[in-house]
């Protein structure tokens, strides 16, 4: 299992102080208002942030960090992505799942046949699709809704379609 997590996205500067606008991946917020640091990550190098001050600014929140006090230094971090171990991210609610759990998982059809493996869930224009990579190594898009998916465990994804599909 994963024990880091993207929880944010840093957007643009506000304000006057080097505070940054957070994006939070999960939409919920709660969870980043208690952070006492994080570890940012852009352009392939990571270090770890102390933040000194943060506040709701629905549907997002406002970080300040240690030595960022300026609009123009906040600016250097736009577009990093902010990450936690496992305990500081999003809490789960009954039936969620972190992504990156299922990620690998075997996806196997209603009638128990192998189909392949999910390797990512991604947004798409009406909700989230499931990626999954074939036994013959074609990807397929499925949406990630209940309709399609009979039972979703850290053990294995059932997909419940016409074999005909594929």
């Amino acid at each position: 299992m994963t024990d880091r997590f993207v929880i944010g996205l840093a957007g643009a500067p506000f304000g006057v102080k080097g505070f940054i606008k957070i994006h939070s991946c999960s939409g919920e917020t709660s969870h980043l208002l208690k952070l006492k640091s994080v570890i940012v990550s852009k352009d392939g190098k990571e270090r770890v942030l102390q933040i000194e001050e943060s506040t709701p600014a629905l549907p997002a929140v406002l970080m300040r960090f240690a030595g960022i006090d300026s609009p123009e230094a906040a600016k250097t971090l736009t577009g990093a992505q902010l990450i936690v171990s496992r305990e500081e991210a999003a809490p789960l609610g009954e039936g969620e799942f972190y992504i990156e759990d299922l990620k690998g998982l075997p996806v196997i059809s209603g009638e128990n046949e192998t189909i392949g493996i999910l390797t990512d869930i991604i947004e798409g224009g009406g909700g989230e699709l499931a990626e999954i990579k074939l036994t013959n190594g074609e990807k397929h898009l499925v949406p990630f809704r209940k309709e399609f998916f009979k039972e979703i465990s850290l053990e294995k994804l059932i997909l419940v379609i016409d074999t005909a599909f594929w």
